[in-house]
């Protein structure tokens, strides 16, 4: 990986700041730390370089959930919360507010890695195509949707899933399909993670939220024509 690809990794642990920024550092990243949320939003603020967030959610003076807010109000960039919680309602609320990845303390390294350059590698392919169907155009390159021309606000996970939707237009895609393909590695979450995701995706589709069709007892299609 690229050695100017910056990551900001925000914990109150030291130790585990440490261990994290030792990991990703021998993988040629650039490591920035932040001690808590208002740590990190002011180097969030300073430096447009940054492409990923390595946050936890128990801190002082402003959690994760706070710091997560506050990020998304400006950007999508992709998120990863660290959380020595586990229960599904603290789940759904991060995915509810826009994180890309959710991994439970105690974690391996080795698989916190994994997901961050499966995340960055997965941002940067396809960088020079655009695709379109029914009044919706992405651009990979640029990472933006347009709606009749009209641009649309989505997180990381919302643009990977509504790309893969409209690539495979007019396709029935089950829930474990879009999983092994939107979150391509093992992925120990549950299917209604992505139940979650396009709720909001079709809330900010508009109308064209209707093209994304339910197919009851397996997933999901997209579908402008039908």
């Amino acid at each position: 990986m690229d050695s100017n690809i910056k990551i900001l990794v925000v914990d109150d642990e030291a130790k585990m700041r440490k261990l994290v920024k030792d990991f990703l550092s021998i993988k040629g990243f650039t490591v920035i730390e932040a001690a808590d949320g208002e740590e990190a939003l002011e180097i969030f603020y300073k430096d447009k370089d940054i492409k990923l967030i390595l946050l936890d959610v128990m801190m002082p003076r402003m959690d994760g959930w706070e710091t997560l807010r506050a990020i998304r109000e400006h950007s999508s960039l992709p998120i990863i919360m660290l959380t020595a919680r586990s229960e599904e309602r603290d789940e759904l609320l991060g995915f509810n507010l826009g994180v890309d990845e959710y991994i439970t303390k105690p974690f391996s390294p080795k698989i916190l890695v994994a997901r961050v350059e499966a995340i960055l590698r997965r941002s940067s392919l396809g960088q020079e195509e655009k695709i379109a169907s029914g009044g919706i155009e992405i651009d990979k390159t640029a990472h933006q949707v347009t709606i009749d021309g009209k641009p649309v606000d989505l997180s990381y996970k919302e643009f990977e899933l509504l790309t893969y939707f409209i690539e495979n237009k007019g396709i029935a895609l089950s829930r474990e399909k879009i999983l092994n393909n939107v979150w391509n590695y093992d992925y120990f979450g549950d299917a209604r993670t992505i139940d979650t995701h396009v709720k909001k995706l079709r809330s900010k589709m508009g109308e064209k939220g209707e093209y994304i069709r339910t197919i009851w007892g397996m997933g999901y299609k997209f579908d402008p024509d039908a």
